[in-house]
């Protein structure tokens, strides 16, 4: 598809320029496809934590569904919130929003540990943490000062590092002491597709071009599928009890005040809005040629905020922007938002039926896992690759040094801290928030030479 039948290089250039449908169609479905396998892995990954996902003693195989549907469809209402916008909330740009892996490190330990409210707990969290988001677009644009490369590129490496041993668990069969305890775990034939997905995903990537590379790890993840189906360990009896139509339902998991889940929720929110902030600047520099402007940055930053929490409130985790999406505009050269929007009303329709999320859910936890292998550690090298900005001197070797030692060592050792109350445990334990907290203040109180 050439981009002279989609329009000129002004128009491709124009937020508000709506492409001829037989082209926006495809696109608008291609952004779905780049961030589709991304967005309903968090869901995946904490109905496991809980107790009800892949395999567990006490699977809630409806409530696991259900989860998956209301990822798929709050992000495209939080896309629609992005493109369409309302007064000064939404960028009005081409941003696709998703479900965020950056919240995961806080929301494993608080889900998985002591001071867990459950679901009711989680969702409140998610709600309250989406209105604190919410408000911090009016001031987004003053903080950033405090959060350079050396602190930005540290937090998200310490995002992928935390989830890498999450990607290992479930290729090798699934994480919890029930999936462990099983004798197949561990065991080649899990590894196996494991790493059909890994090799057909990087084969993918590398020798195709167009949307099949951009959908990289769902192409993975179709041809692992294929493969567990053959070798028996894909069942259709939930599709097959899947209905075709399902309305999301405000609280229904109720609502419960979990101040370790609250706190840090709204702690990942700053990060959050500074990694928006950050894929708002790439969407015009890469499709417009331009910076992104003061409205736009605090536009996307109330969206983020906003859809955030109208999915907590019918059950669905936090959203934000999704940055392999901005790689794409970058790489198509068309920056229409109505595309965008295409693609989102696409996702909502999706969240719809039920079935959808009946066959994602079928997807043995060996084959996901060997996806979620690419995407944290693809996590882990974008932190690296914003460190690769940073001014080695001897002050951020330490600031980096004593950040990264605490916030790993906290996270591998949780019992270190037995002596303090549940809420501050969680918190520290989740590893992100300490190393976070540390690298922001050894920035801003020493000097910027040591002697």
């Amino acid at each position: 598809m050439s981009k002279s039948s989609i329009g000129t290089p002004e128009q491709l250039r124009d937020p508000n320029y709506t492409p001829p449908m037989a082209q926006a169609v495809p696109l608008g479905i291609q952004h779905v496809l780049a961030m589709f396998v991304s967005n309903v892995t968090p869901a995946i990954i904490i109905a496991g934590v809980a107790g009800f996902g892949f395999g567990a003693p006490g699977a809630d195989i409806p409530t696991l569904i259900y989860l998956i549907q209301m990822a798929m469809m709050f992000a495209g209402v939080a896309t629609l919130i992005q493109t369409i916008g309302f007064g000064p909330v939404g960028a009005r740009l081409p941003i696709v929003q998703g479900t965020s892996f950056a919240f995961l490190p806080v929301m494993i330990p608080a889900m998985a540990g002591a001071g867990t409210a459950g679901l009711p707990g989680l969702m409140t969290g998610v709600v309250v943490g989406g209105f604190f988001h919410f408000c911090l677009g009016f001031f987004v644009g003053r903080i950033r000062f405090a959060l350079p490369p050396l602190v930005t590129g540290l937090i998200v490496l310490m995002i992928g590092l935390a989830l890498i041993k999450v990607g290992i668990e479930y290729a090798a069969g699934g994480a919890g002491d029930f999936n462990r305890s099983k004798p197949t775990w561990g065991g080649g034939s899990n590894w196996f597709q494991a790493s059909i997905v890994i090799f057909v995903t990087l084969g993918i990537k590398f020798f195709t071009r167009g949307i099949l590379s951009v959908a990289a790890v769902l192409v993975g993840l179709i041809v692992g599928y294929i493969v567990a189906f053959a070798m028996g360990d894909v069942s259709l009896a939930n599709v097959g009890r899947a209905g075709w139509f399902t309305a999301p339902m405000p609280f229904k998991f109720g609502f419960e005040l979990n101040w370790a889940i609250i706190i840090g929720m709204c702690l990942m929110a700053i990060i959050s809005a500074i990694e928006t902030v950050g894929d708002v600047s790439g969407i015009t520099k890469g499709g417009a040629g331009r910076e992104a402007t003061d409205d736009e940055v605090a536009g996307a930053t109330f969206a983020d905020g906003l859809g955030s929490a109208i999915a907590g409130v019918f059950g669905s985790l936090p959203n934000t922007s999704f940055s392999q999406n901005v790689g794409l505009v970058a790489m198509t050269g068309v920056m229409s938002r109505h595309v965008v929007t295409i693609g989102a009303i696409f996702l909502i329709i999706c969240g719809f039926i039920p079935k959808v999320g009946a066959i994602i859910q079928s997807v043995p936890i060996q084959v996901l896992g060997g996806g979620v292998i690419v995407m944290f550690g693809m996590v882990a090298a974008a932190g690296a690759s914003m460190l690769s900005d940073v001014n080695w001197n001897s002050r951020n070797m330490v600031i980096f040094a004593v950040s990264l030692s605490v916030g790993l060592g906290l996270q591998q050792v949780p019992d270190a801290m037995v002596f303090l109350g549940d809420t501050a445990r969680v918190l520290l334990t989740s590893g992100l928030l300490p190393a976070a907290f540390i690298a922001i203040i050894l920035n801003l109180v020493l000097p910027d030479e040591l002697g």
